[in-house]
């Protein structure tokens, strides 16, 4: 009888072996996937901020005072808040407010909190042949540009500018999808890459302020129309919600989002100018560490 059990036992102890073998290899690679993310935020953007350089100014300095690594992912403002919704990140930073809002009371963020504004523009040809330069609103420049069918490309990605644009063509009263494909063209791409086929057009567009200011391929396009109230633009920062999202890596959204609201991080976004020209306005009031965090609870 021993010598029937002999083997069984030692077969027991092998296979004991082989699935601590196993099990440590996978605590290993989960504590290696755990060092390898621990420190990275990843922040689901607006691609106005990115192509306007403010990332460029501002992570360095969070990065030096945190020793947290961001990872930006420049999208539509649409497309950020879906990619949140998913899980996939852990800060947003977008300008659609309505939107924002709403994603907040569906649960999927814990709160808004404004961060800064600038203002959007409408840029065109210089010889500007729907004379927009001299319109009283916004919603006139576009019907100008819409009457003498001048071309005007429209970001269509469902970004908080292309949403804003179409807010201004219902003020107007007048869908431009209808004319799609003759003098209305639909880009379905960034801002950067609608200003660029704009200038490779001659066409008109609508643009957040601070990508146009950075922006080095104007060719024959300008500043035409700005300053009426309908192009607010306002920036708003939320974190996404570890109810919804448990892999949400809270601790240091908290902190950048802290550290943006704060005074330094405040002063910074106001710091920021190209060619002279201030881009960005904060809106936070200076807080303590930790004071937006006890507002979440």
């Amino acid at each position: 009888m021993q010598n029937r059990i002999g083997p069984w036992r030692h077969a027991l102890s092998r296979l004991l072996q082989a699935l601590a073998l196993v099990t440590g290899t996978f605590l290993a690679a989960s504590a290696l996937a755990a060092s390898a993310s621990a420190g990275t935020l990843i922040v689901q953007s607006t691609t106005s901020t990115r192509n306007s350089g403010l990332y460029d100014h501002i992570l360095p300095a969070f990065e030096k005072d945190t020793g947290i690594k961001v990872k930006v992912v420049a999208v539509g403002t649409g497309q950020a808040l879906k990619n949140a919704a998913r899980c996939d990140g852990d800060v947003l930073v977008v300008h659609a407010r309505p939107d924002e809002e709403a994603f907040v009371a569906k649960g999927y963020g814990i709160r808004r909190h404004p961060l800064m504004h600038n203002d959007f523009v409408i840029v065109g040809p210089k010889d500007d042949p729907a004379d927009v330069r001299h319109a009283r609103s916004a919603a006139e420049a576009l019907t100008r540009i819409a009457r003498t069918r001048a071309p005007f490309v429209s970001r269509g990605d469902e970004s908080g500018t292309h949403k804003k644009e179409k807010a201004l063509w219902k003020a107007a009263g007048i869908d431009p999808t209808a004319a799609s494909g003759s003098w209305y063209r639909e880009a379905g791409a960034g801002m950067g890459a609608t200003l660029n086929m704009a200038a490779g057009m001659g066409a008109y567009t609508l643009s957040d302020r601070g990508t146009w200011l950075a922006f080095n391929n104007r060719g024959d396009l300008a500043l035409l129309f700005s300053g009426d109230p309908a192009l607010y633009n306002p920036y708003g920062l939320i974190i996404v919600n570890p109810a919804h999202c448990p892999n949400v890596n809270l601790k240091d959204a908290q902190a950048f989002r802290d550290w943006l609201l704060s005074e330094k991080g405040q002063k910074l976004i106001a710091a920021y100018r190209v060619n002279g020209e201030q881009l960005f306005f904060p809106d936070a009031l200076p807080q303590k560490d930790g004071e937006a965090e006890k507002k979440d609870k």
